[in-house]
């Protein structure tokens, strides 16, 4: 990536834990240089006579030692490596002969012809630290550093060598459904995994990423259908870690909320299988979220409060108070509820919940066939039938809903209640 005339850098890593480091400079380039300096573990100095907010709060943490005034020679005593990040070229050079008569490797952020080292776009992958170099192109050296790294990530890159598989159980949460959404971890552990056991909300997408040599097995559970047990599943996970797999336990959203997560954990720990969590985005936040529905506001919601529909108001198995749902002042996420919503809705009028408060219906949240139903508690039934809506949907009751979609409730007075009200 040099010019021809330029004779090509010798890449070396610095093991800078315990070493001290200087950084003349404390602006926004320094800002962006600390965290890598920090996270080698390195002593740092920063030399300047102000510094960025930023860089003061890793001062008062005591993670960055401040000098604060201009940059003098002997700075950089007893110094392993420098960065010049002033905005003064007439400073860098003084740091750049100071540095080079001190034989210290120094970095500068205006003149990489002067300095004699350069700072590489860096990544980390599974362990490893890859650096692309690049004296004069930092956007295309970052951006094929990012390549390189998201190749890595979605296995589409091998590694050069896959780790040895060890026994035991990962409960992967996969987030609302678009592929996309699934965090680093997770991803890194389906790629790595001998089976998964996936669920039906589990996005589907990412399975067919996985290495040729992975098993898949569906365990799918549709609503009020056929499904395997969680009897069944438990013993399934804890069988194949048994025998020596790399299981994942690949679910929609978050394992912990109302997925049956930490059943599964109680299993393997019963059986001394390994277990650990990965946890994913839960879709009673992420779903409003991407569809520009706060949960929270100020000055209107300052709680929300999510709860399971699956099981009817006055039923015999259901654990939810909806009286005292009721008398909550902040923001209602109603899960798995869109059979029972009519139901709900009943109770909570008949507990005193205003008639007119607004009501926002996230039908698949996240993924291209998302929609968003307005409504409001009295009308929310008759809605959901006239739209078609069908699971999954996340379900937002409270004044949050108007917030986000002002001009719907201001036109749904005096309005026909058969308008049609789709965000």
């Amino acid at each position: 990536m040099e010019h021809m005339d330029d004779p090509p850098p010798y890449p070396s890593g610095l093991r800078l834990a315990g070493r001290r480091v200087v950084v003349v400079g404390g602006g926004q380039v320094a800002q962006r240089r600390l965290p890598a300096l920090l996270g080698a573990g390195a002593e740092v100095s920063v030399v300047s006579p102000r510094v960025t907010p930023a860089i003061e709060g890793q001062v008062l943490a005591g993670e960055v030692t401040w000098v604060e005034r201009g940059f003098a020679d002997a700075d950089l005593d007893d110094t392993w490596y420098v960065i010049a990040a002033t905005d003064d070229p007439v400073v860098n050079e003084q740091v750049t002969r100071a540095a080079e008569a001190r034989r210290v490797f120094c970095v500068r952020s205006d003149d990489g012809a002067s300095a004699t080292a350069w700072t590489p776009a860096t990544g980390r992958y599974d362990g490893l630290t890859l650096a692309v170099l690049g004296r004069r192109e930092p956007s295309r050296t970052a951006a094929v550093r990012d390549a390189i790294v998201s190749a890595l990530h979605e296995g589409t890159v091998a590694p050069g060598h896959r780790r040895p598989s060890v026994p035991g159980v990962t409960l992967v949460g996969g987030g609302p459904g678009d592929p996309e959404l699934i965090s680093v971890a997770g991803r890194k552990a389906l790629m790595e995994a001998d089976v998964v056991v996936a669920d039906r909300l589990a996005p589907r997408a990412l399975l067919g990423d996985l290495p040729s040599t992975t098993e898949v097995v569906d365990v799918a559970k549709l609503p009020r259908g056929s499904a395997a047990r969680q009897e069944e599943i438990n013993r399934l996970i804890v069988e194949r870690a048994l025998s020596g797999q790399q299981v994942v336990r690949f679910k929609g959203g978050d394992s912990f909320v109302f997925g049956r997560g930490f059943e599964e954990i109680e299993a393997c720990r019963a059986a001394g299988v390994a277990v650990q969590v990965i946890p994913g985005l839960s879709s009673p936040v992420a779903v409003p979220g991407l569809a520009g529905i706060p949960v929270t506001h100020r000055s209107v919601a300052h709680d929300f409060t999510v709860v399971s529909g699956h099981v009817p108001p006055g039923h015999p198995d259901s654990l939810v108070d909806w009286d005292a749902v009721s008398r909550l002042r902040g923001t209602l996420l109603l899960m798995m509820a869109v059979e029972n919503a009519d139901a709900i809705a009943e109770s909570l009028l008949a507990s005193g919940r205003d008639a007119g408060t607004p009501v926002a219906v996230v039908c698949d949240g996240s993924m291209p066939g998302e929609r968003t139903i307005l409504s409001t508690l009295a009308d929310l039934g008759a809605d959901l039938d006239r739209f078609g809506v069908r699971p999954p949907a996340i379900i937002v009751v409270g004044t949050v809903v108007a917030v986000a979609h002002p001009g719907f409730y201001a036109a749904r007075v005096g309005s026909s209640a058969d308008s049609p009200w789709h965000a």
